[in-house]
């Protein structure tokens, strides 16, 4: 029995590298960055004597640029100092989440306020606020009642968080949602 040839089992050869180095490099002249060394632009025969002069590699760091970047330094060094400042980009930025706040038509005062410094905790924060009154049994009948905890709630925080839109009904759960208002 003989297997047609497939894709998946093409025989894909030893692993490319991110950029290109040393002798993988196509372009006649790059420009040369790196310690030690002005910044200009020279032929790669120069660039790859620069290298080999230095004991470390050539990297093709900006490939698209007229004529490419290249930098002379050790391969294993650039792809760490790349891995580590990635992780420092990813560390700076924050991901917004959606934290809930939950209500019942005959909510008390108290717990009102209560429920409504948490949400300003989470709108500072940068979160945003998903609140709902949950209709239980016979309360469904009781639907304004928990637009006007939603509209209040809205009043509540409109210095510091602006509502998506008026309150809906999904289901049993009356919804709205708030998000942070940008700082100054």
């Amino acid at each position: 029995m003989q297997r047609k040839p497939n894709q998946k089992f093409q025989y894909r050869g030893k692993p490319q590298n991110e950029h290109r180095l040393n002798n993988e490099i196509t372009a006649t002249e790059v420009r040369l960055i790196g310690e030690g060394i002005e910044p200009a632009v020279y032929s790669l025969q120069q660039a790859l004597a620069f290298a080999v002069e230095l004991g470390v590699d050539l990297v093709e760091v900006s490939p698209n640029a007229v004529p490419p970047v290249c930098r002379v330094i050790e391969y294993k060094k650039f792809l760490y100092e790349k891995k580590k400042k990635d992780k420092e980009q990813k560390a700076k930025s924050k991901q917004s989440e959606v934290k809930e706040i939950r209500f019942t038509p005959n909510t008390d005062e108290h717990d009102f306020d209560f429920k409504s410094k948490h949400a300003e905790k989470f709108l500072l924060d940068g979160d945003k606020v998903k609140c709902y009154v949950q209709f239980k049994g016979r309360a469904i009948m009781f639907q304004e009642r928990g637009e006007l905890l939603l509209l209040k709630f809205a009043e509540r925080l409109a210095e510091i968080g602006s509502l998506e839109s008026m309150p809906k009904m999904e289901g049993r759960r009356m919804i709205a949602i708030f998000t942070p208002k940008k700082k100054k």
